[in-house]
């Protein structure tokens, strides 16, 4: 991604779009009881308030009405109807672990199947977005937490934070190939969660084999335990490395995510921000909603001089529902050079 005279001014930068993440499948309700919805109509309610304080992406997960994680589709299909009537401009971006809360006390933090995260790509009604992981990955949620991010909270029991800071992404080839493959077929955007160079470079390999063929929208997850760590270093790094034609949302968590998402706006890159990240403000004098997190958002881009994009616009900016029809207008329309004629795309393949 070049950054050329310019680029830091919003008049040449894209509206910023944000990302709200405000179901938090770590916490339970009593974690944050005032902010944690757990009925059907007040998870959909949370999602038309994030909306209307100015987020245009969400990021969905589910709760039975116990207060875990739902790991059923069903009730998957019913909030994304509910959210789909309520605010039918938001992007729906469901989260690929589907929920990766343990199913009992003690039990370990994981991520479902592989047949069981496929069946995302037959949600009725489909999302916009699925999230998409590539390369298995260690994801230790807690290894960048203070003791004080979660005094207090179920993350501080022992056998929870021990079933989270030996929690693993499970993403072989096997999978992800599949996987995109299914969600391009139902018409579903891959939302790639890149957590290094090298997972994004698993994903160029992808599109110069004809494997995906869609708009390069992505994250850059920062949280450390196997991700990236959330320094303007590793930013960097990994900005010289991606397309100019790539929608690149940036995520970190707890008190990293408001100065990394500043970062971000100034750059024009994009955010997200929810109590999935973060639970507090950055004196960590109280916790802070989803709908705060997205308001201050909001009024930090407005300062820098940078608007907000409406639910129209961030479909535009993401280019929903975009698919194109070869390796060679896929690699153009996100700024790759084009493969080389006659060689090999990765190991002893050439482009489908």
């Amino acid at each position: 991604m070049n950054f050329l005279d310019g680029s830091l001014f919003p008049e040449n930068q894209d509206k910023l779009v944000i990302t709200a993440a405000p179901y938090g499948p770590e916490w339970i309700p009593s974690d944050f009881p005032e902010d944690i919805p757990v009925s059907m109509e007040a998870q959909v309610q949370k999602a038309v308030d994030c909306y209307n304080a100015g987020a245009t992406v969400l990021h969905l997960h589910v709760r039975e009405l116990d207060g875990k994680g739902s790991k059923r589709l069903s009730k998957f299909n019913e909030l994304i109807a509910g959210v789909r009537k309520a605010v039918p401009d938001m992007i729906i971006q469901v989260g690929g672990s589907i929920s990766f809360a343990p199913e009992t006390d003690g039990a370990a933090a994981k991520w479902l199947s592989d047949d069981t995260r496929h069946m995302l790509a037959e949600l009725d009604p489909k999302p916009d977005q699925v999230t998409v992981t590539v390369n298995t990955s260690m994801m230790n949620v807690v290894e960048q937490m203070d003791v004080e991010d979660i005094a207090g909270t179920s993350l501080a029991q022992p056998e929870n934070f021990r079933a989270y800071s030996n929690m693993v992404v499970p993403s072989t080839p096997e999978f992800f190939e599949e996987h995109v493959r299914r969600l391009t077929k139902a018409g579903i955007q891959s939302a790639f969660q890149f957590y290094n160079i090298n997972s994004f470079e698993t994903v160029e390999r992808l599109m110069r084999r004809g494997i995906y063929k869609g708009p390069l929208v992505c994250n850059w997850v920062a949280i450390g335990g196997g991700m990236d760590q959330p320094t303007i270093y590793s930013l960097a790094n990994f900005l010289r490395a991606i397309p100019d034609g790539t929608m690149l949302t940036v995520e970190t968590s707890m008190r990293n995510v408001l100065p990394i998402n500043m970062m971000g706006i100034a750059m024009g890159l994009h955010v997200r921000c929810g109590i999935e990240d973060n639970l507090w403000n950055q004196s960590r004098t109280e916790k802070m909603s989803t709908v705060k997190q997205i308001e201050q958002l909001v009024r930090i881009s407005r300062e820098f001089g940078r608007e907000i994009a409406t639910g129209k616009e961030a479909r535009r900016i993401c280019k929903i529902g975009t698919f194109y029809e070869t390796v060679e207008e896929s690699l153009a329309a996100n700024g790759f050079a084009p493969n080389a004629r006659g060689r090999q795309q990765g190991y002893l393949r050439k482009a489908a």
